[in-house]
């Protein structure tokens, strides 16, 4: 007997039914629509920090294809997802190519998370004409998921500067941080860049000589640089605290909640407050007080608190 792939038919063929958009703005379901109102709160909370801080408003900045590079788009379920690194967005990528993949995946954990990161297996919205975005931008439930953005920092400083592996962000990024930030660094550590200390990260993110050099790398760029919520208008923000939950609730606007769920797996070594707090204990408040300024859109965008471990001046 022939297994029926469930994706087959459902996935490909959703046209005729509602959209994402439609379900998300008039929900049918009544358990859709108290979520709903909760999404609501957090556009609202972008919006006003977007009003709020807008120096810029009068000359508005017009987005660039290069802007648009994170923005992965699903044609057959109309949506598109602006993936954040550090904030679950391996297994949103995995779920994505089940979504657009069209009966070639089914369950996204069986996708190597190497795999998810190859650009060719995700269409985004740079690849597009004009007009084309512009259709999308407008008529697609765009959402992202984000992340506490000091917890998100630790959790990029310990994937990246801590893990023997990443020898090529060590070769990048930790060569130049070293040789920026340590007084009498070794030959070895000016080759290798394999040892930067946390202190080092954080006074190399706040430079302003990094800053114009170069944008930050995407593990360490602000969601508001990354996404462009001031300038495109996301139907719904997931939080990282509550992956589970806002993942299956897209995956249910998108008609598919039945079949696919959102992978979860406990991770003994994910980054937590805990951790987080001890990695700013070395951090003097002047830099502390630094940093939260090139994060603070982030924390007041998405309605995060000034952690309480913070010493600001």
């Amino acid at each position: 007997v022939m297994r029926r792939n469930p994706f087959g038919m459902d996935i490909c063929c959703r046209k005729g039914s509602r959209s994402p958009l439609q379900e998300l703005y008039n929900p049918t379901q009544v358990s859709l629509s108290n979520t709903a109102i909760l999404h609501q709160i957090r556009r609202d909370q972008v919006t006003d920090t977007c009003r709020a801080n807008s120096v810029s408003s009068r000359k508005r900045r017009v987005l660039t294809p290069n802007d648009l590079k994170h923005l992965v788009v699903d044609e057959d379920h109309e949506m598109i997802y602006c993936y954040v690194p550090k904030v679950a967005c391996t297994n949103w990528k995995r779920v994505m190519m089940v979504l657009t993949g069209r009966g070639k995946y089914s369950n996204p954990m069986e996708i190597p998370a190497n795999e998810a990161h190859v650009s060719s297996n995700l269409k985004t919205l740079n690849q597009y004409s004009i007009p084309e975005i512009n259709h999308r931008l407008k008529n697609y439930m765009k959402f992202l998921f984000v992340r506490e953005p000091f917890e998100r920092l630790v959790s990029a400083y310990r994937n990246k500067f801590t893990q023997k592996y990443n020898t090529s962000f060590h070769k990048r990024y930790g060569t130049k941080i070293v040789r920026r930030q340590r007084k009498n660094a070794t030959q070895e550590a000016l080759r290798k860049g394999d040892d930067v200390k946390f202190e080092e990260f954080v006074a190399y993110l706040i430079d302003p000589h990094t800053q114009r050099e170069e944008p930050f790398n995407e593990h360490w760029q602000t969601v508001y640089s990354l996404c462009h919520p001031c300038h495109i208008h996301y139907d719904l923000i997931g939080k990282y605290e509550t992956l589970e939950e806002d993942s299956n609730y897209v995956l249910q606007l998108a008609g598919v909640g039945n079949y696919l769920k959102f992978p979860t797996y406990a991770k003994s070594t994910r980054t937590t407050d805990e951790m987080t707090t001890e990695f700013f204990q070395n951090i003097s408040s002047l830099h502390q007080t630094q940093l939260y300024e090139v994060y603070k859109l982030d924390f007041l965008m998405f309605n995060y608190s000034v952690p309480s471990y913070l010493k600001l001046e």
